[in-house]
């Protein structure tokens, strides 16, 4: 007799969550060891999906309290904190976009800039797939570009470099705007809950541009060898862009415009300028105004909420890493590291957290170390803020395998790429990654943020 798939998906979490807490207890707290099970759990049911992921994301508001870890009025506002706002703010309008279809007419004209050559194309899916995950979900930009991909060529060697290019693209622009992935928000989130200033929208694209940039052209370069010059057939008849299209461009366009002035402003004239989080919220509550009038009610169904939970299960973990001392305990263990110069303490965590992704959800990953990260700057000085910011891009350096994130499991799901494929190519863009963000940081980063 064989167990269900969410019977056998809990105990396969279960089991290690309690073999976790029996041997950690012998060196930890109860408490401390109950979090480090608990949360091993957590990360398995998060990467097994043998529940929903709203559910597993809602647990800790159940587990936390129960294991005495901290009380359930303590936990629950983690998921209502106010940089969730930005993000709903940020779903409606990629909710736009996509009713809309004005996500189509930017993949269709950013295709055409480039040849219609097999180099061509992998430099335009790997930029288009970034350049919409920028804002847009990377696992929504994922699925609309990969039957475009299959369609370019029958060759399944070149639908296979096709295929990685949208992956790895949507990996990479994922990191180039503050709502582009989770880590990103968790890592503001973080800000928030302990008082370290923020970092304004156009301020952290101007930072990570040096790294994205690169990032895309030699994830281009790298697909495109050994490929044949040839034509492929890129005829997508292209319309104009009707009145929805063009009131979501003109508000986007406004919104991108306001965020940029607001940078600038603050950065000359000093003081906070408009609250980006209300600023996105609010942009998105005008799609459901006239002259707008893109968005109805029935549209806020769309918005992922169990994302949200997924965030706010984040911000409770990264708290109860904190009010039970177990970053304190492991910023201990790690305070070996202060021996290394500033850019090898860099190199190590971009190394380790860029290879962790690999197995487990990055955002899990990022709730956890970012409390552990600003324990051990506290301890010996080094800027928090630097050391976390280069664990939240290295978290989005997963490119090794299908489980890691939703475009690499959407270019599985295509026929063309296999898992070794996968993980020849993502070995190499990994290294590159962790090559790229130490070299930054240490040039650009330390000395702007």
């Amino acid at each position: 007799m064989t167990l269900s798939k969410p019977i056998h998906g809990l105990l396969l979490a279960i089991l290690p969550g309690l073999a976790i807490f029996a041997l950690l207890s012998v060196w930890l707290t109860g408490s401390q060891a109950a979090l480090l099970g608990t949360v091993v759990a957590l990360v398995i049911l998060w990467s097994n999906e043998a529940m929903p992921l709203g559910w597993v994301s809602l647990l800790p508001i159940v587990l936390f309290p129960l294991f005495g870890l901290t009380s359930t009025n303590e936990v629950a506002p983690h998921y209502a904190q106010s940089i969730i706002f930005l993000f709903i703010g940020g779903f409606m309008l990629a909710i736009a976009i996509e009713k809309t279809e004005l996500h189509h007419r930017i993949s269709q004209k950013m295709l055409a800039i480039f040849p219609a050559t097999p180099k061509g194309m992998i430099f335009a899916l790997a930029i288009t797939s970034g350049g919409l995950s920028a804002f847009l979900s990377n696992t929504t930009t994922a699925l609309l570009l990969m039957p475009l991909a299959m369609f370019l060529t029958d060759r399944r060697e070149l639908q296979m470099r096709f295929a990685l290019a949208i992956a790895f693209g949507a990996s990479i622009g994922g990191i180039l705007t503050p709502i582009g992935t989770p880590p990103n928000l968790i890592l503001f989130g973080f800000f928030d809950q302990h008082l370290i200033p923020g970092i304004s929208f156009a301020h952290w694209v101007l930072m990570v541009l040096p790294l994205v940039v690169p990032m895309f052209l030699v994830v281009g370069w790298v697909l495109g060898l050994g490929t044949v010059n040839e034509t492929l057939k890129t005829d997508f008849k292209p319309k104009p862009l009707n009145s929805g299209q063009k009131k979501v461009l003109g508000l986007l366009a406004a919104l991108v415009g306001i965020l940029v002035l607001n940078a600038v402003i603050t950065s000359v004239f000093g003081g906070t300028g408009f609250n980006e989080k209300g600023l996105l919220l609010g942009f998105g509550l005008i799609l459901f105004l006239p002259p707008f009038s893109i968005l109805d009610w029935q549209d806020t169904k769309k918005i992922p909420y169990e994302i949200i939970f997924l965030f706010g299960a984040g911000f409770a973990i990264a708290s109860a890493f904190t009010s039970t001392g177990l970053a304190d305990q492991m910023a201990w263990l790690l305070q070996h590291l202060t021996i290394f110069p500033t850019w090898g303490v860099i190199a190590i965590i971009a190394f380790l957290v860029t290879f962790s992704t690999v197995i487990t959800s990055n955002t899990a990953l990022i709730a956890m170390i970012l409390p552990i990260l600003l324990a051990v700057c506290e301890q010996s000085g080094l800027d928090s803020r630097l050391l976390m910011m280069v664990a939240t891009i290295c978290a989005s350096y997963a490119f090794m395998l299908p489980i890691s994130t939703p475009p690499n499991a959407i270019a599985m799901s295509s026929g063309a790429v296999s898992v070794k494929q996968m993980a020849s190519y993502g070995l190499v863009f990994n290294l590159l990654g962790i090559g790229l963000v130490t070299l930054t940081a240490n040039a650009l980063w330390q000395f702007g943020l």
